[in-house]
């Protein structure tokens, strides 16, 4: 690994541990320089900015995260969708007060992305990355409805995310979850036969 690289890196996880311990008004560059060693300048040689870096290591956590829960997945077969949302979603709700900073940032990016090309384009990138690869965790298939129904299950957990972080009562796990998920069903537009992908 090259030195930049290697500077680069640890910049990321010293932004990712500052993200798990502090609040994020205390996520300050010189704190994401103490905590990870490198030197405040290559914040901005490396990032372009403090937002930036954030958001960086934001993705990446939310990588992580999503490889997590699809560990939490690897004993159930690959064409049993419904089984592995329902795995998915109950590793997001074990898991989601250890990663309670991650969506926090992950919700003052999308905020920032409003008026930061930068930002947005990282966040975009993020998603687009995200899409097939939780189409093949939740065995949804490979083709573009796959990745569409990825895009709709991905709202669906960050929704909730979200939701928790105001109120942890808004959860919706377990066999709540199932039911609504269910009751959903009856309500989503459906064409006889089914729709393939164009």
């Amino acid at each position: 690994m090259s030195p930049q690289h290697s500077n680069r890196a640890r910049l990321v996880e010293g932004t990712l541990r500052c993200l798990e311990r502090l609040p994020p008004e205390r996520v300050t560059a010189r704190a994401i320089a103490d905590e990870s060693g490198a030197n405040l300048a290559s914040i901005g040689y490396h990032f372009g900015s403090k937002d930036a870096l954030v958001t960086a290591a934001t993705v990446e956590g939310l990588d992580r995260w999503l490889a997590e829960i699809d560990r939490a997945l690897a004993d159930l077969h690959p064409r049993r969708p419904p089984a592995r949302f329902g795995r998915a979603n109950e590793a997001i709700e074990a898991s989601r007060r250890r990663h309670a900073g991650l969506a926090r940032a992950f919700v003052g990016a999308l905020a920032r992305a409003q008026h930061d090309p930068e930002v947005r384009e990282l966040l975009a990138e993020g998603f687009r990355r995200t899409r097939p690869r939780l189409a093949a965790v939740l065995g949804l298939g490979d083709d573009r409805a796959a990745e569409d129904a990825a895009g709709l299950a991905h709202s669906m957990f960050t929704g909730l995310l979200f939701q928790t972080l105001l109120d942890p009562e808004l959860t919706i796990a377990g066999r709540r979850m199932e039911r609504a998920a269910a009751r959903l069903r009856t309500a989503l537009p459906c064409r006889a036969g089914g729709a393939g992908a164009r």
